[in-house]
This record gives structure tokens, sequence and C-alpha cells, in this order.
């Protein structure tokens, strides 16, 4: 006798017959919701662009007020197409995406538009003479240079690193290490807040007067330089290796401290190592961060037209001051660009070269 395989008819409510085992049309959820075409955006950006446009050159708005508009026009309406189809939530993501989108765009548009400034109108001045001749002329058709300005960056700048860094990475284990927020270590936090806000001036104002009670009045040299821009290179020297040396787990310090390692061999052959990357980062912009300073050089380097790398005796020029002096005479402000150009590829070269030996030191992982 073969088994009856007819689905047995029931009962619903409303009286009307349905077969077992089959589902209802009335409460069927759909498995896909209904999205956007993958070009949705590229084709909203393209009517914003065309919005702008219309507004630039046939209404004759500003350019920039135009391209406000055509970006307005894109955050608005991206959102409100998904509303329509993909509904609330999936159209909430776009519009948090559009306006992150935008202000990393309008974060950038500052540095783009330094770094062009200063290119265009300083590339045409960079020569072979200018980087190799002083302001000071031992010729008649000597051309004007800012070599004895960037020896006098290079020596002031690695003169501030040499008192910074020692100063900054062992206050900074110490806060870390030893201190455990003792007393004396809550007075070094809150002096290195303190710093952390002071005027560039004021440092100028203390090395000024602090040469001038050892050597008298009227003294000029790089070491004040130095004094004064270390002091603003402490601070930050403090807080990055501070954060970089928090990061460093206990089990890789208690494991070391089980084999018996001292507290000084475990920091200089663990902990430092762990972080010595995000050390040269922190401390890379600390030397970017002074490198461009100009009032404290004014008080206690001045300003010499011969090139003068002894930084204990005369003064010693900088490349901030020297822009300073060019951009104050009105023949000479195409120098104060090739300058300033100048200074930003240094700049530049030391963070690239601080990268390699970050990364070169970096611990090494395994696959």
């Amino acid at each position: 006798m073969s088994a009856d395989l007819t689905k047995t008819p029931t009962e619903t409510p409303d009286g009307t017959a349905d077969e077992t085992g089959t589902a209802s049309s009335r409460g069927a959820i759909p498995i896909t919701a209904a999205q956007l075409p993958r070009f949705a955006p590229l084709l909203v950006a393209v009517v914003g662009a065309a919005v702008a446009a219309f507004f630039w050159l046939i209404l004759g708005w500003p350019a920039v007020g135009s391209l406000i508009l055509g970006g307005v026009v894109f955050l608005l309406a991206l959102p409100a197409w998904s509303l329509a189809v993909e509904g609330r939530r999936r159209a909430t993501d776009r519009m948090m995406t559009g306006l992150i989108w935008t202000s990393a765009v309008i974060a950038m548009v500052p540095l783009v538009s330094l770094i062009y400034t200063v290119i265009s109108k300083g590339v045409g001045v960079i020569n072979t003479e200018f980087l190799t001749y002083s302001l000071f002329a031992t010729q008649l058709d000597q051309p004007p240079g800012i070599y004895h300005a960037i020896m006098g960056t290079l020596i002031i700048t690695l003169g501030a690193a040499i008192i910074s860094i020692p100063i900054g990475v062992l206050a900074a284990i110490y806060l870390v290490e030893y201190g455990k927020r003792n007393r004396l270590a809550r007075m070094v936090t809150f002096l290195v807040d303190v710093m952390t806000g002071i005027p560039s001036i004021v440092a100028g104002l203390f090395a000024f007067a602090l040469f001038t009670l050892l050597f008298g009045a009227g003294f000029q040299g790089g070491v004040g330089g130095s004094v004064a821009l270390s002091l603003l290179m402490i601070p930050i020297v403090v807080r990055a290796t501070e954060e970089m040396l928090r990061l460093v787990p206990d089990d890789l310090r208690e494991a070391a401290y089980a084999l018996g390692t001292p507290k000084w061999r475990t920091i200089t052959k663990v902990v430092l190592p762990t972080t010595i990357g995000g050390i040269i980062t922190g401390i890379t912009l600390s030397i970017a961060r002074v490198i461009g300073e100009t009032a404290p050089l004014l008080l206690i380097a001045g300003l010499a037209a011969k090139t003068n790398t002894n930084p204990f005796d005369g003064a010693m020029t900088t490349l901030p001051v020297q822009i300073y002096s060019f951009n104050s005479r009105q023949e000479t402000i195409d120098l104060a660009w090739g300058a300033a150009l100048v200074l930003i590829v240094i700049v530049l070269a030391l963070n690239l070269v601080a990268r390699l030996i970050g990364k070169f030191y970096a611990p090494k992982t395994g696959n």
C-alpha cells in the first residue's frame, strides 16, 4: 500500500483552504533589499560638478563658491537618493561616508595649496650658486646664496637634538618605568604640560637671559639657539616616548623579570627596542616642530651674512631667520620663496630618514 503524497488541505482562520507545508505569501520576507547601482556616487558627483560649472561659467559665481555648492549638492543628493531606494540606515551610512571624505579633502587643501605655492614661486630661484654661496660677497658679480643659513640650521638643530633627545627619553622612562604616578612624577608631568604650551619667544628670552648672565651682554651664538629650541623639543620628545612606552605589554617586562633580568637591562633590551620606531617618529616630529622657529633665534643666534660653523663664537643664521630677512625687502622676496622651498625639502628628508631608521630598528615579526 503506497503512501499518499498529496498534501492535506487545512482550513485557515478566514475559512479558505490552504495546503500544509506551503508558506503564505502574505508574511513572506524578501532575502535581498533594493540597492543603488555601483556607479551611483560617480553619477551624483558628475551632477554636482555640472551644477558647480553652471554657476561658475554661466552665472559668474566665484570658483570657490561654485565648488562648495557642488559639494553640498553631492552630500545632499546621494543620501536622499539612498533614502528613497535603500532605506534610512543605508542613507545615513552614505551621508557619514561623504562627510568623512569631504573633511579629508578640506584638510588636504591648505597643504596642497602651500606646497604648490612654495614650489611654483621658489623653484626658479634654486640653482647651484644659490645653494653653495652665502650672502658675504667676495666678488662683485657673486650671486646671493643661502649656504650659510643651511649650515646654521643644521648645526643649531643638531645641537638642540643632542640636548633634547637624552633628556626627553630618560624623563619618559622615569615617568613610565620608575615614577608610577608618585609625587615627583606628577610634578614632572605637570611641568611637561606647561612647557608644551609656552610661546617660542619665551624660550628665546630665557636663553637670551641665561647667556647674558653667563657671558655678558651682547652674546650671540648658535649654542644659545640650540638651548632655546631644546626647550621646545623636550616636552614633545617626552610625550611621544611616554606614550610609546605605555603601549608595551607588561607581560614582556614580567617575562624578563622572571628570567632574572635586571630592570635597567629589561628597559634597554626589551622595552626600548620594541618602541624604537615610535620614539624615532616622535623625535622627528619634535625636530620638524622647531626647525622652522624664527623668534627665539632672532634674539640669541642673530643674523650674519658669512658662514659660521662654530656655534660657540659669533652670530649664526638659520633658514627661517634668513627667510624673514629676505621677506623684509621687496627686491629679495623671490629669494625668500627659494629658501622656504629648501627648508621644506630638509624637513621632508628628515622625515624620510626617520622612517627608514624606524623601519630598520623595528622589532621583526614572523609570519
